[in-house]
């Protein structure tokens, strides 16, 4: 029985020292186990963990592990070893940092990297030169002074953090509360002189947004300000770890919120400027953009949230691309249709209200969208164009015309005499001359040739009136005028027709009007025109 127990106690033994840690510097994740290792609490030997720091040696050695430990430490900096490569010729192939080499967290602290001397990897001499910088950039001066006029009660331990460190965190939110209530008056005033140095207008709605992205920005000066005192109070690593990720995600948070405020703000002015411009399609674009640019910020600040949760930015960068060139293969239509409303903001084809002609739809543009322009046609029918096959149209923007021009033919009788169709057409021409809505300077009366049952008259005028209501209105004022004149002068309308003439039948007669050419009456119906 003696002997089965000894042989139990020497097996165990055996694999106690088999499983003791030994100093290990054979590749970058035994270099950096062998050194934190040897500085925790239940196993600490400064002088096996000062073997990892190369061309120092003894005390000095130890001091600088012992910093590099606690600056890690201070940015709550946890190394997760199941990253860490175990390969002796591991070669950074980032591109962060060329050779053999091992950066420890390269996003928050590039500074603290292990690289290959000879056979062994150590930290790297850089390191060891700058670890008072990098010390010292952590920690502020009065740590340590700190720490050593604690009274003994307060250094009493509850769940495991010493009882003086439970009053800083408490001391420490006491200045951020009154800090906050200071600042927000001083940033709310500083935004506003930028504001106002940038767009020397400003309204309820952007004093309103300005009032919104004052709290986060305090917030993150705020958090700043924590980040940069929390090392001071040494909490455990656990601790500083959850509290560091904590702060890093409100960060995000912050920042994420303060950009869609300031979009807010940006379009807000934007839409001021939009409603002073004479085009409509401005007005447009200010929805457009916004979800545009409030869609970018939420999406980067969810590609940042990945980041803080382990996710490397490279992977995050190739995921978003290898997913954008997804999306957009599965939703070309989408994607055109984006690009054609690019472009139809660009070029300005047409505004808001303008007729077009594009194809076969005729009508007032009521909206330029995301995907589509929304035409509404006489009948007040409805067209969705896409806006890729808007864009690749031949687009007639009757909207923007100068002028609308009216072409028409005046048909007198054949019998009318010479003396009155010279008559017609100059009182004609005197009406356009004093017509409100016609230009004066740019029309056509005149004898254009023989109809088949009428004299024509040619008729071409411009309308200074764009819409389409009011061009039919200019059209019903000029003909009224126009039907007045022919009555007081006496010439008439002729309709298609077939004249038989008999003249010697007995006792009939022709019918040919008996026609008024007196040059005195005519001439005082011309002088008779007034303007309307």
């Amino acid at each position: 029985m003696k002997k089965i127990v000894l042989f139990f106690l020497l097996l165990s033994s055996t694999l106690i020292a088999q499983n003791k840690v030994k100093v290990d510097l054979s590749n970058p994740n035994s270099t950096i186990y062998t050194h934190l290792y040897f500085l925790q609490t239940d196993s600490y030997e400064p002088e096996k963990a000062a073997q990892t720091i190369y061309g120092f040696e003894g005390d000095e050695a130890e001091e600088i592990a012992i910093k590099l430990k606690k600056i890690l430490d201070g940015k709550g900096l946890k190394v997760d070893f199941s990253k860490v490569p175990k390969d002796n010729s591991y070669s950074d192939s980032t591109g962060y940092k060329v050779g053999y080499r091992y950066v420890l967290f390269p996003y928050r602290m590039p500074d603290v990297y292990v690289e290959k001397i000879g056979d062994s990897w150590y930290y790297s001499p850089d390191v060891s030169n700058n670890i008072d910088v990098l010390y010292n950039n952590i920690y502020p001066w009065y740590t340590e002074k700190l720490q050593q006029v604690v009274p003994e009660f307060g250094k009493e331990k509850v769940f495991n953090i010493e009882l003086w460190k439970y009053f800083g965190l408490l001391i420490l939110s006491v200045i951020c509360l009154g800090v906050f209530y200071v600042l927000r008056r001083i940033i709310y005033f500083i935004l506003q002189k930028i504001q106002y140095w940038l767009v020397k207008k400003s309204n309820d709605k952007i004093k309103l947004a300005l009032k919104k992205l004052t709290r986060p920005i305090v917030l993150l000066i705020l958090i700043w300000f924590i980040k940069a005192e929390l090392p001071s109070l040494a909490l455990p690593l656990d601790l500083n770890t959850f509290i560091f990720l904590a702060l890093n995600i409100m960060v995000t948070v912050f920042w994420i919120y303060v950009f869609l405020k300031l979009v807010k703000v940006v379009m807000d002015i934007y839409a001021d400027y939009a409603e002073s411009t004479h085009g409509k399609l401005d007005d447009q674009l200010v929805p457009i953009l916004y979800n545009f640019l409030k869609g970018l910020v939420l999406f980067l600040g969810f590609l940042k949230l990945l980041t803080l949760f382990g996710v490397e930015p490279v992977t995050v960068i190739a995921g978003a691309s290898i997913g954008g060139i997804a999306v957009a293969l599965a939703s070309q239509d989408t994607v055109k249709n984006f690009i054609g409303t690019i472009m139809i903001f660009v070029d300005k084809p047409f505004h808001i209200g303008d007729w077009i002609e594009a194809g076969i739809v005729a009508g007032t543009v009521e909206s330029v969208g995301f995907r589509s322009t929304t035409v509404r046609a006489a009948d007040t029918s409805v067209y969705q164009i896409p806006n890729s096959t808007l864009s690749e149209m031949v687009v007639n923007n009757k909207g923007l015309r100068a002028y609308r021009r009216y072409t028409t033919t005046l048909g007198l009788r054949y019998d009318t005499p010479p003396e009155l169709i010279d008559a017609f057409v100059k009182g004609v021409r005197k009406i356009i001359e004093l017509h409100p809505a016609t230009r004066d300077d740019a029309f056509n009366v005149e004898f254009s040739g023989f109809g088949d049952s009428a004299l024509e008259i040619l008729l071409n005028v411009y309308f200074v009136q764009l819409g389409w209501n009011e061009e039919q209105a200019s059209k019903h004022s000029l003909h009224i005028a126009i039907l007045k004149l022919a009555a007081e002068i006496g010439v008439d309308f002729a309709f298609p027709s077939t004249t038989v003439m008999i003249e010697q039948f007995p006792e009939k007669k022709n019918i040919a009007i008996d026609y008024n050419i007196e040059e005195s009456r005519i001439q005082n119906i011309i002088d008779g025109i007034k303007k309307e």
